[in-house]
């Protein structure tokens, strides 16, 4: 029974992102999108650890310390800053988050709001993507570069403040438009 719940809740968050993707033009992310979670390594131990009220993640990690899943999860799947995470190239900064392309950021944002409304179900606000990042942010110090930051910080309250019409039209008008009229030259 909890492998059934896993494999519905993996499903309704793939297709929301889906959905949210396509609406700002990112076709191939939103059918690629977080792929690795029907891979033996993250399906299992999600079914194991499943609740159903939020990540299976973080249930093992309370249980074992780590969570093998996320490993694999974040090292595979390019919408997570912890992907970026390498060395700087200046020594003396050490390991730092690298700047993560425009379209890995929008995906990652609509991650987060697709993740929001997965759990949070009937009591999902566009203010809880906001909230959820908020209470963490002040913690990841370097391991997020400081523009990859700045875009989704400004994404989520932009949802928070205009909601998600808004807040999809402004990513497919202006932030992917950019993008392209840079890409052009």
């Amino acid at each position: 029974m909890k492998a059934w719940k896993h494999f519905c809740t993996i499903n309704h968050h793939k297709m929301l992102v889906m959905k949210q993707c396509f609406k700002v033009g990112l076709y191939k992310q939103g059918l690629l999108h977080d792929m690795s979670k029907y891979s033996p390594s993250e399906f299992l131990v999600g079914c194991r650890y499943y609740q159903g009220t939020r990540s299976p993640n973080n249930a093992e990690r309370e249980d074992t310390g780590y969570s093998t899943a996320w490993l694999h999860h974040k090292g595979r799947n390019k919408h997570h800053y912890e992907y970026w995470i390498d060395y700087s190239a200046d020594p003396e900064e050490g390991i730092v988050g690298q700047k993560m392309p425009t379209r890995y950021v929008i995906e990652m944002f609509m991650d987060r709001i697709a993740a929001s409304k997965t759990y949070m179900k009937e009591a999902y606000t566009d203010a809880h993507p906001l909230e959820y990042y908020d209470k963490g942010a002040a913690k990841l110090g370097k391991m997020i570069h400081e523009d990859t930051a700045a875009l989704l910080h400004h994404l989520l309250k932009m949802l928070a403040e205009d909601g998600e019409d808004k807040t999809f039209a402004y990513i497919r008008n202006v932030v992917m438009e950019y993008k392209r009229k840079r890409k052009q030259r």
